[in-house]
């Protein structure tokens, strides 16, 4: 007897989203916090430091998530540590999400004028200093189109968080159509989440663009 689609369906699909929800913020606050320390290391005087940057971001921005996913999540269980599934999905997020926005946040410092920072080394300012009061305010605010539109990509990319066994909004979907042989219904569902989530921070992110643009 197949299962009809109704609240208690639905309810579950909310939870996949609550889930879905949690693992973006969790992975572009930790990737944020991550990336910036990136971009910073980017943009540093020690050509040592710099080639190491370049390799991390080559190294995840040239595999694929999925791939990610899996190092991280049975990886590290071949090495004897084993961890759950949202831990495991959280860690491999984080780091993917630090690489993207330590190179965007590297490209808006690399595109303020070089007068800023060289007035902030003539006024003797330490580095700590220079960065928090000067570069990084203005940089941030050069880079927020492009990180709320990272932040979109990344909202959809949590559903190859499933690879692993983490029940998020596109796993949910899928176990409540397998159980309601509804796959139309469930999966429009899904995708109107989707882009209730997606859609206005598009909107923002364009917004924010348009923005910058004019009042440069």
């Amino acid at each position: 007897m197949n299962v009809v689609f109704g609240f208690k369906e639905f309810a579950f699909l909310l939870t996949g989203l609550k889930w879905t929800v949690l693992l973006s913020l969790i992975a572009f606050a930790g990737g944020g916090i991550m990336g910036l320390l990136v971009a910073v290391a980017r943009t540093a005087q020690s050509a040592a430091l710099r080639r190491a940057m370049i390799l991390y971001i080559a190294v995840f921005q040239g595999t694929p998530l999925l791939m990610q996913l899996f190092v991280v999540y049975y990886g590290l269980g071949l090495l004897g540590i084993q961890l759950p599934a949202w831990a495991a999905v959280a860690i491999a997020f984080t780091l993917n999400a630090s690489a993207f926005l330590g190179e965007i946040w590297r490209g808006a410092i690399q595109a303020l004028p070089r007068g800023q920072t060289e007035a902030a080394t003539a006024l003797g300012l330490p580095l700590v200093s220079r960065l928090r009061d000067v570069i990084l305010p203005q940089a941030l605010r050069i880079a927020q189109p492009a990180t709320v539109g990272y932040a979109v990509q990344l909202i959809k990319g949590t559903s190859l968080a499933a690879i692993v066994g983490f029940i998020e909004l596109a796993r949910a979907g899928q176990i409540v159509s397998s159980q309601t042989f509804a796959p139309i219904l469930v999966f429009g569902v899904v995708g109107a989440i989707y882009f209730s989530l997606c859609w206005p921070l598009s909107l923002y992110s364009a917004r924010l663009e348009a923005k910058f643009a004019a009042a440069r």
